[in-house]
């Protein structure tokens, strides 16, 4: 049996699709631990069920090569089925089988194997394919550990110095393994996103251009929260004396945003409907490869929070927009099950002019939707005219 510390906020959630005839499709970063969740699914299966026959394809391992396209996979599944049994299919990286949402249609058609797939890219299901399998399958994110899994996974306890290996060091589980040391797990992370860039943005997409690549990827790691545009970032470069389209920043972009190396949030009106085409932030997925990337420094730590506060949001199931009220900016507007919530993000609250600054922000919102302040800061104010302030380490453990 292989050897894992169970993430039971995933587990619970996908608890209620086990043995439902609608495929679940497990997405995230790579190494953010999709094999080791479908082994957690396994496992709490076969503690229900013994009997089930399980049929486990690992694509990353070399006993699978020959499964390349979906007639190799319906092939090796109609072999392993144990008919009149309770058959389960979990395939890890399923992105790299040609087709596979034939053979997926074909097996989920079929009413007799609860189906599970893991993928490394944000378009796995998107355009044609979300339409070949509209209704048949859902879908679940897994991210880096949040804070308290980080401390689950390395046993630490909750202190600020364990919170500042946090935000060096990011939330790849894998890191538990590893001396938390930079140099050790710096050459780690940075191997990790060379293979993120090479087989999940280089690879699958034909990218040629692979320096401007890299020189992207470092632009946004420097420029974490502040607003971007494509145009931005190619009259940048032409100021380099590098001349690239915008349409190619864009879809590199979407490369690096689809391989989870990044999420992009885009800009919507407070009080009305309206989405901005035109600016965008860009937040990394996990803050140790951020870091692996242009270094730790103590002078991004606002950028650093910001990034950390995102993920959590994220990871606690918010959709999230970057607010604009007037000429007035709301870090994040968060909605969850028709409710929201605001919330501004600042290093510390130093003076009263930063005070009246992010608290005066969420004053200007009108409605009576929860409205957060976080900061690093210990004892400073608890409410400011409605408005609460949370300790960050305090809302990470929240």
């Amino acid at each position: 049996m292989i050897k894992y510390i169970q993430r039971k906020y995933y587990i619970e959630k996908i608890k209620p699709y086990i043995d439902k005839n609608i495929i679940k499709i497990i997405v995230g970063q790579r190494r953010v631990g999709k094999s080791y969740f479908l082994h957690q699914i396994k496992d709490e299966i076969k503690r229900k069920s013994p009997d089930a026959n399980i049929i486990f394809i690992n694509k990353e391992l070399y006993e699978f090569r020959k499964i390349n396209d979906y007639i190799d996979l319906m092939e090796y599944v109609n072999a392993k089925t144990i008919f009149g049994n309770n058959n389960k299919i979990f395939i890890d990286e399923i992105q790299d089988i040609k087709e596979f949402e034939k053979a997926l249609r074909s097996l989920q058609a079929e009413n007799k194997y609860d189906i599970y797939c893991s993928g490394s890219n944000a378009n796995l299901l998107s355009g044609e394919l979300a339409t070949f399998l509209s209704g048949r399958y859902i879908e679940f994110k897994i991210y880096p550990l949040s804070y308290n899994e980080f401390l689950l996974f390395h046993n630490l306890k909750n202190t600020n110095d364990n919170f500042n290996k946090y935000l060096k060091y990011g939330g790849l589980p894998y890191l538990k393994n590893l001396l938390l040391q930079d140099e050790i797990v710096y050459d780690y992370l940075k191997n990790i996103y060379q293979t993120i860039l090479l087989k999940d943005v280089v690879t699958r997409n034909n990218i040629r251009n692979v320096a401007f690549l890299i020189n992207l990827s470092e632009y946004i790691a420097e420029n974490t929260g502040n607003i971007i545009s494509a145009k931005k970032i190619s009259d940048f470069l032409k100021s380099q004396k590098i001349n690239i389209s915008i349409n190619i920043v864009l879809n590199y972009l979407n490369y690096l945003s689809n391989a989870f190396l990044i999420n992009r949030v885009k800009r919507s009106e407070i009080g009305g409907k309206k989405i901005f085409e035109i600016g965008e932030k860009f937040y990394f997925n996990d803050n140790g490869l951020r870091n692996s990337i242009i270094g730790f420094r103590p002078n991004d730590i606002a950028k650093i929070l910001e990034n950390i506060v995102y993920n959590h949001l994220l990871f606690l199931g918010y959709d999230i927009t970057i607010g604009k009220l007037n000429n007035k900016e709301i870090d994040f507007v968060c909605k969850k099950n028709n409710e929201k919530l605001y919330v501004q993000v600042s290093y510390v609250l130093s003076d009263q002019k930063i005070i009246d600054r992010e608290f005066g922000n969420l004053l200007k919102i009108k409605d009576n939707f929860p409205k957060l302040v976080i900061s690093t800061d210990k004892f400073k104010v608890q409410t400011y005219e409605g408005i609460k302030h949370i300790n960050i380490i305090d809302f990470l453990k929240s």
